[in-house]
């Protein structure tokens, strides 16, 4: 029911894969980094800096965590420069950490070695989807989309938990394909609108009687 001119606005993880899609889909297409998959990828950042260990010439773990924070407030925001800016010294400062821990001959610090390939991945991550990431805050004002964390939870929840080899009634392909379709129609509302084209009088013509 989509018409060429209707504007359709897709959100994403930001893949390789699925970056360019929305504008082969439809001509009038907005593409929207997915909230969530930012938030998720900054928690998972901030749960490796926690096993950072304070020393007298590194970045503190509170240093980190404090940076990160001020990335992720510059991207609810839509500051990409800014945000860009904030990773940037925060990954100078780590390898200067580092490197100030090799010259004293301290041993390595694994936490902060996988904080510093983290950190150049999501640098990574922002630059290549900097045209995707808007005002969050704005949007989440105005009422409008900026996550599709409801669809995630639904797969965790209800895919996720009949599909694995552990239950005793797995389901097949063909279960949480149909279950996909049913949910996709009811957060479209038009579910009762299919069930009566395909079934017209499906809730009866006449009224039901009740028994006495």
């Amino acid at each position: 029911g989509v018409v060429p001119r209707q504007q359709v606005t897709f959100l994403s993880d930001g893949g390789d894969t699925v970056r360019d899609l929305p504008s082969m889909l439809h001509p009038s297409s907005e593409h929207i980094l997915d909230w969530f998959d930012i938030a998720m990828r900054i928690e998972q950042l901030s749960q490796t800096a926690r096993g950072v260990r304070d020393e007298e010439d590194a970045i503190s773990r509170a240093e980190i965590l404090r940076h990160l924070q001020r990335v992720k407030w510059f991207l609810w925001h839509g500051n990409v420069f800014r945000a860009d800016d904030a990773l940037t010294e925060l990954i100078d400062d780590v390898d200067a950490a580092r490197e100030a821990g090799r010259e004293s001959g301290r041993p390595s610090q694994i936490p902060l070695k996988k904080l510093a390939r983290a950190l150049d991945e999501f640098g990574t991550y922002v630059d290549n989807n900097s045209d995707a990431i808007v005002n969050y805050g704005e949007r989440y004002r105005c009422g409008e989309r900026i996550s599709t964390g409801f669809v995630e939870s639904a797969v965790n929840q209800l895919l996720a938990k009949r599909f694995v080899k552990k239950q005793q009634m797995r389901w097949t392909p063909r279960g949480p394909h149909l279950l996909l379709q049913v949910r996709a129609k009811v957060l479209n509302g038009d579910l009762e609108a299919v069930f009566e084209r395909w079934h017209p009088g499906y809730r009866g013509k006449t009224p039901i009687t009740q028994a006495a």
